[in-house]
């Protein structure tokens, strides 16, 4: 399985930050943002890693991370470019040529958790096709995508709902087979004028498809600024990508 972290996008909700750098180049505690997506990779076991950037400081995610090796004794990371902000399924799509017929793992590069997931990645190589996303119990259902689940299945993913039908939020951490790519090329941009994820696991769920697994521990984004504040506290209280 290889690992593909979304960290593109301009950031213009955390103006005037991003008018200098990239939004996942923003510290969390200690570290830049992008370090603790790439480390719950490396702790699952994926060690292929491809980062989608974008926006007018992409060089300096190669500065700062170089091959990978000294951080995280990788022995090399990947790196491609995405214009302008099209959607998550749209930066995606420019990971087909880097899967190469492998299954993925996805995490958006604002995507921070106490733990891993190892577990979820090792069941899903078993499953051996399909998708997993991973769910998580949160008070803001509405800010993100929301799953409906009956029994073991998902019934239906919404997106930022005004109506919850449950409090279970659809966090960045998608796993796929080589069916995604596909997936995206069907998909007519939102009402955003994006291509949307939840189009892209919706169309697993009318598959039969997809499955699911609840986060072990905390999660948060970062992609706002009461979020950030959020993340670089629960960091320094209790740390961040635990074996």
């Amino acid at each position: 399985m290889k690992g593909v972290i979304l960290a593109g996008g301009l950031g213009t909700r955390m103006q005037p930050l991003t008018k200098i750098t990239n939004k996942h180049l923003l510290p969390i505690y200690d570290k830049p943002m992008v370090y603790y997506p790439i480390q719950t990779l490396v702790n699952a076991g994926i060690e292929d890693i491809l980062l989608v950037t974008g926006g007018n400081n992409a060089g300096d995610f190669l500065r700062l991370l170089g091959n990978g090796k000294k951080e995280f004794g990788l022995k090399h990371i990947n790196y491609t470019y995405q214009e302008g902000e099209g959607g998550i399924a749209e930066a995606l799509d420019l990971a087909e040529y880097f899967a190469d017929g492998e299954s993925i793992c996805v995490m958006l590069g604002d995507n921070i958790i106490e733990k891993n997931i190892k577990k979820a990645v090792d069941d899903f190589k078993a499953q051996g096709s399909g998708a997993k996303v991973m769910l998580k119990e949160v008070h803001d259902p509405e800010r993100f995508g929301v799953a409906e689940v009956g029994g073991d299945n998902i019934v239906s993913i919404e997106e930022k709902p005004q109506a919850p039908k449950s409090n279970l939020a659809v966090i960045g951490i998608y796993m796929y087979d080589t069916k995604v790519f596909d997936i995206i090329k069907t998909l007519e941009p939102s009402k955003r004028g994006e291509l949307e994820i939840t189009d892209v696991n919706n169309a697993y769920i009318k598959a039969g498809t997809l499955t699911y697994e609840i986060l072990d521990g905390w999660w948060t984004d970062a992609g706002t600024f009461p979020s950030l504040l959020k993340a670089s506290n629960l960091v320094a209280e209790t740390g961040a990508n635990k074996l």
